[in-house]
């Protein structure tokens, strides 16, 4: 799509606009207390380079967090602002996303949906993403 440039987000630039996408992308993301900015702040502080955002005339309008723990990647908060879903943003910034893990010597990448999103799990799926038979448990660690 022509005009997007895709880049590493800029906490002091992109949190406001980038927390507003999380909270209004619709069905798949929530937003918790480990995407307040101080939080954020933890994990650019690690790798910053697996925070991108798509930007199309200085307004941000999509984005993805990757992780790698030295093994295995984990995406997260993949979103697209509505008015340019379904127009490849989210697959440029996964095909990014990706190469830079790749890049990492990431030889395996997980991501976490819920079960019912099955029009996100079947975009996934067109990208090559497999759904897997595991239970995916959580604790909160305060």
């Amino acid at each position: 799509m022509c005009g997007i440039i895709i880049r590493e987000f800029n906490l002091s630039d992109d949190y406001p606009e980038a927390f507003e996408l999380w909270k209004n992308s619709g069905a798949g993301i929530s937003v918790a207390r480990s995407d307040s900015q101080n939080e954020i702040q933890k994990k650019l502080n690690y790798s910053p380079e697996l925070f991108l955002i798509a930007e199309m005339s200085g307004k941000l309008i999509g984005t993805v967090i990757g992780g790698f723990d030295g093994r295995r990647g984990m995406i997260y908060h993949l979103a697209v602002s509505k008015q340019f879903q379904k127009q490849g943003v989210g697959k440029m910034l996964m095909s990014e996303i990706e190469s830079r893990l790749r890049s990492k010597g990431c030889l395996k990448s997980y991501l976490m949906v819920t079960k019912e999103n099955t029009q996100v799990i079947n975009y996934y799926q067109n990208m090559g993403w497999n759904v897997m038979d595991v239970c995916v448990m959580g604790k909160e660690l305060d």
